[in-house]
């Protein structure tokens, strides 16, 4: 068969696939166990838990939260307050509030049943794209693209021949569907090796390239490994920021006044007050707190 750039391109696929079965992590959420348990809600639940937060962060918060909440039901019943302090130190807060929004829709639009279509896990709130896609494939075994910033520094790499991904973009999506296997199953497990061999081992700083099991294949290292420009936004500093201090107000509702505290009592040492207000403000705007009569507490 002649080369073109699309059967060049699948050529990755049955190295990384092999690399993934042997070298993959022992995640609770890839275990046989855990989707017979739990199903697709599980796979929702860790895939919230996991933007922008750490796996061993996660790990310990995922157990507890579907031993408390097993299904979409058990968790609709609970009260946004119970939710914000089961969330405790995973960060973001707000996807505690929307993925309490999410089950409590899935009980009343789907029997309860985390939905397998695309479009409609995207209506459910706080689901983009990439949630949407991975719960679709990787509960479901359904055949999609599933890219996240692992995989798309990966495929820069890989395919590309830059250092660094671009911006994100539906480029993005057609680039890994070329990769892909045609077989569904294939292609999910595909969609994990990528994600697992960009966190492990094709990092961002300092890549392990004599592990990769494509590094013969990679235009980057082919090219040279060329130094492109990173154009990715940078994260502000958490010290000192006002996320800083939106995470300590909130850590004082959840573990020491869940009930409410008077808001002359709440971090009166805290070095920049305005920065303090500002922190109160922004979490009853996001409706992780309510505030009224001098008084701060959790949403009821």
């Amino acid at each position: 068969m002649p080369e073109t750039p699309e059967n060049r391109d699948r050529e990755i696929a049955a190295p990384v696939i092999d690399w993934y079965r042997s070298a993959a992590r022992d995640l609770p959420w890839r275990r046989p166990e855990f989707h017979e348990r739990f199903g697709a809600w599980g796979v929702l639940v860790s895939e919230f838990m996991l933007q922008q937060t750490p796996v061993a962060r996660v790990i310990p918060r995922l157990d507890a939260w579907l031993e408390r909440w097993p299904s979409p039901a058990d968790m609709a019943t609970a009260s946004p307050a119970e939710v914000v302090q089961q969330w405790a130190n995973l960060g973001y807060p707000r996807r505690a509030l929307w993925l309490h929004r999410a089950a409590t829709e899935v009980v009343r639009e789907h029997d309860g049943t985390v939905p397998r279509d695309v479009p409609a896990l995207l209506a459910l709130t706080g689901i983009g794209d990439y949630t949407a896609r991975a719960v679709a494939v990787f509960s479901y075994g359904d055949r999609h693209p599933v890219v996240d910033t692992n995989t798309r520094r990966v495929l820069a790499r890989a395919v590309d021949g830059s250092a660094h991904p671009g911006p994100p973009s539906r480029r993005d999506l057609a680039l890994m569907e070329a990769q892909m296997p045609v077989d569904d199953s294939a292609a999910a497990v595909f969609n994990a090796a990528v994600m697992e061999l960009g966190a492990t081992v094709c990092t961002a700083r300092a890549p392990f390239c004599e592990e990769c099991p494509i590094a013969d294949r990679c235009a980057w290292l082919a090219a040279g490994s060329p130094a492109t420009v990173d154009t990715r936004r940078k994260q502000a500093a958490y010290e000192g920021s006002d996320r800083q201090a939106r995470g300590a107000v909130l850590r004082v509702l959840r573990e020491i006044a869940p009930a409410g505290i008077a808001l002359e009592d709440l971090l009166p040492d805290w070095p920049d007050p305005l920065q303090r207000d500002r922190a109160i403000d922004s979490l009853v705007a996001d409706g992780l707190a309510e505030a009224g009569n001098g008084e701060i507490a959790l949403p009821r």
